[in-house]
C-alpha cells in the first residue's frame, strides 16, 4: 500500500478508503515508508530548526463544562486562578530573554467581560515585543470579541474542533455547547485574519476510525495554517476520567498523514504526548511535527492548569536544555524565530 503514501504526498488527497487504510494498517514497513516520507517533507519545507512557542496558561477559570477537562467549571476540587497583567508581562519578559519570539496564551473560556482584559493583555505584548508573534487559544467568543482580540495585535489562534461528527461531539460535551458553534468560531477566525489553527484529541471516548476520517476531510477542507493534535489523556475529575488514553502510534500517525496533506502547515508536538511517553514529543517530530510549546507559566500557577492527569512540569529554561538535548540528538536543533506560516509558492 506505499501506493497511497505516495499518492498523499503528490496530490494531498486520498478517498476515505485510503485514509482509514493508512489509519488502520498493521504493516510496519508501511507505517514506516508514511513517517519517513513526512518527515523528509517537513524537512524539506522547514530544515532541521524546530520552531517553539512559549506557552503561558493565563487561567484555569472556564465557563464551559467539557467531559474530558479537568478545568471545567464542575470541578469544584481544583483552585481557580486568573494569572495578573503583571504575571503575563513578567512571564513574556523571562521568554523574550531566554530567545522566544512567539508567546501564546492559552487558557479556560473567561467571561465575556473579560474580553477587553484579554485585548489589553495583547496590546501590551505587541507594544513592548513587537518582534513576536501572539497566539491565543482561548476558546469560544462571539465574533465581535476575536475582532477585538486581532484588532489589539494577536496573530494567531487555534481552537481544536474535537469532532466533526455531531453524535461524537456531543459525546464530549454539554448540551449548551454545540458542533455548529464551534465551527461558525473558526470561520470567524479565518474571516478576520488569524493564522489559524484546529485539530482534534486523537482516541477520545467514543471515537471510532470513521470519525477520524470525518475528521480528515473537514480539516483538509478547511485548510488550517495550524493543525493541533493530541492524545486523549483522561482526568481522574471528569465524567470520561475511567475511560483509557489515545494511542501515541495513532496519534503520530496523523502526524504523518496531515504532513503529506500540508507541507506547509504549523504542526506542533503536544505536551500530551510526553505526558503518556518520555520520548513522545520526539515521536512527534519524528512523525513530521515541527513545533513544540515549552511552558512559561509562573511555578505557582502551572500545576493548576490540569487538563489532564500526569502533565509534566519542567522549569523553562531547564526545559529548554532538555529540548536542545534531545533535538541535537535527532539531528535537529532549535529555531527562535517566530515560525509564520507561509503560503506555499505555487508554480504554472
Amino acid at each position: 500500500m506505499r501506493h497511497l503514501v505516495d499518492t498523499l504526498r503528490e496530490s494531498h488527497h486520498l478517498n476515505d478508503e485510503g485514509y482509514e487504510a493508512l489509519l488502520t494498517s498493521e504493516d510496519a514497513e508501511l507505517l514506516e515508508y508514511l513517517r519517513r516520507e513526512a518527515q523528509r517533507v517537513a524537512t524539506s519545507v522547514f530544515g532541521q530548526g524546530i520552531f517553539v512557542r512559549g506557552l503561558i496558561e493565563l487561567t484555569n477559570v472556564c465557563r464551559n463544562d467539557c467531559y474530558y477537562c479537568g478545568i471545567r467549571r464542575s470541578n469544584v476540587a481544583l483552585p481557580r486562578y486568573i494569572l495578573t497583567h503583571e504575571q503575563v508581562m513578567q512571564s513574556c519578559q523571562a521568554g523574550h530573554e531566554l530567545g522566544f519570539r512567539t508567546f501564546v496564551l492559552q487558557g479556560g473560556e473567561l467571561p465575556r467581560e473579560k474580553a477587553p482584559w484579554i485585548a489589553g493583555l495583547v496590546a501590551d505584548i505587541r507594544a513592548r515585543w513587537s518582534d513576536c508573534a501572539i497566539t491565543l487559544s482561548l476558546g469560544e467568543w462571539p465574533r465581535e470579541d476575536y475582532e477585538l482580540f486581532r484588532n489589539a495585535g494577536a496573530d494567531r489562534y487555534l481552537l481544536r474542533h474535537e469532532s466533526h461528527n455531531a453524535a461524537h461531539y456531543a459525546k464530549l460535551h454539554p448540551r449548551e455547547m454545540s458542533l455548529d458553534n464551534r465551527l461558525r468560531c473558526l470561520n470567524d477566525l479565518r474571516e478576520l485574519g488569524f493564522q489559524t489553527g484546529t485539530g482534534i484529541m486523537v482516541g477520545s471516548p467514543g471515537q471510532t476510525i470513521a470519525h477520524i476520517v470525518e475528521d480528515i476531510k473537514f480539516i483538509e477542507l478547511f485548510k488550517p495554517q495550524m493543525i493541533g493534535l493530541g492524545p486523549f489523556v483522561p482526568h481522574h475529575d471528569t465524567p470520561l476520567g475511567q475511560f483509557p488514553a489515545g494511542s501515541i502510534d495513532l496519534t503520530t500517525r496523523l502526524y504523518s498523514i496531515f504532513r503529506l496533506m500540508f507541507p506547509h502547515a504549523l504542526i506542533p508536538s503536544t505536551t500530551a504526548l510526553n505526558s503518556l511517553h518520555p520520548e513522545g514529543r520526539v515521536m512527534g517530530i519524528r512523525a513530521g511535527a515541527n513545533v513544540v510549546m515549552p511552558n512559561l507559566t509562573p511555578a505557582s500557577a502551572r500545576e493548576n492548569y490540569t487538563l489532564y492527569d500526569g502533565k509534566a512540569i519542567t522549569d523553562p529554561a531547564e526545559g529548554i536544555q532538555q529540548l536542545e538535548t534531545q533535538l541535537n540528538r535527532i539531528g535537529y536543533h532549535i529555531d527562535w524565530g517566530r515560525g509564520d506560516y507561509k503560503e506555499p509558492i505555487k508554480t504554472l
